[in-house]
């Protein structure tokens, strides 16, 4: 009698050892059904806050909330078996205080079963990731373009431009890493500048939008695979076309049904052979 081979899930730390190894493959997942899709393919699912904007048709991230979050979460869970499972900290759950975000980030992984979290965030955050880190809540850091402050930074432009800008996410990066984190997602940043935050931190650097030095790299799973058409970010490559093919299929379903083509007879219930056709009156009494 064989034995059920049992999967090990990758961990943060598993995670933290690849830096400077075979890239790491990086999606994003929302749901069951995505989840198990995704689970022998990738090394690490993100539940990411543009979920708000991917299912929920927001304008941007910050009308997410830590019940979305943690309801997304439990469903990727559930379809995965291998991935480690990272859950976004949504706006204004990180931020207060480092205790404040404790109890958030608690809540997410005990409600979830997630292997940790993501926030965004530079030297302000710095105190927080040690905080967190030191009690048990492994931490994916964010710099560079950060949705969570399109506000303040005035728009979902690339960053690093400038060398004042460029130093700043320089700093941001390395007070991430040398707080605890266990990876480091670089978004939407010049290619020189996440060659240099690479080159700098111990940590992997999982980029988007960044160079393909980095240690690893994350798309939305919904851009890659052409389920937004074309309107994508330029860093997004597009490698499928599950956005067309579903409205083949969906024009085609509603012709079938206008010409009553369908159901067709294979799809409709017969009675099993021997058996008298039921009267209607018989059934309606």
């Amino acid at each position: 009698m064989s034995k059920t081979a049992t999967v090990c899930r990758i961990t943060a730390p598993a995670i933290r050892s690849r830096k400077g190894g075979t890239p790491l493959v990086c999606l994003t997942a929302y749901t069951t059904p995505m989840a198990r899709m995704l689970d022998d393919a990738v090394d690490l699912m993100l539940v990411g806050d543009s979920l708000g904007m991917v299912l929920y048709g927001m304008d941007s991230t910050l009308g997410v909330t830590l019940d979305m979050m943690i309801a997304h979460g439990q469903a990727v869970m559930r379809g995965s078996k291998r991935a480690c499972v990272i859950v976004d900290m949504p706006f204004g759950t990180t931020q207060e205080s480092p205790e404040a975000a404790f109890r958030n980030c608690a809540r997410v992984m005990q409600e979830t079963g997630c292997a940790g979290i993501k926030l965004e965030g530079g030297r302000e955050m710095a105190e927080t990731v040690h905080f967190l880190t030191q009690r048990g809540i492994p931490v994916m850091g964010h710099t560079g373009l950060r949705p969570q402050m399109v506000n303040t930074l005035g728009g979902y432009r690339s960053r690093g431009h400038g060398e004042r800008e460029a130093k700043a996410i320089l700093d941001d990066s390395i007070a991430i890493a040398e707080a605890g984190a266990f990876c480091v997602v670089l978004e939407g940043m010049v290619e020189d500048l996440a060659k240099e935050i690479t080159a700098r931190v111990d940590i992997p650097t999982i980029g988007i939008g960044a160079s393909s030095v980095c240690d690893g790299q994350i798309l939305v799973t919904e851009d890659m695979t052409g389920l937004f058409g074309q309107n994508v970010p330029k860093f997004v490559q597009v490698f499928g076309d599950v956005g067309g093919e579903s409205q083949r299929a969906i024009d085609a379903y509603a012709n079938a049904v206008r010409r009553r083509e369908f159901p067709s007879q294979k799809n409709v219930y017969k009675p099993k052979q021997g058996t008298a056709k039921p009267r209607l009156a018989q059934i309606a009494g």
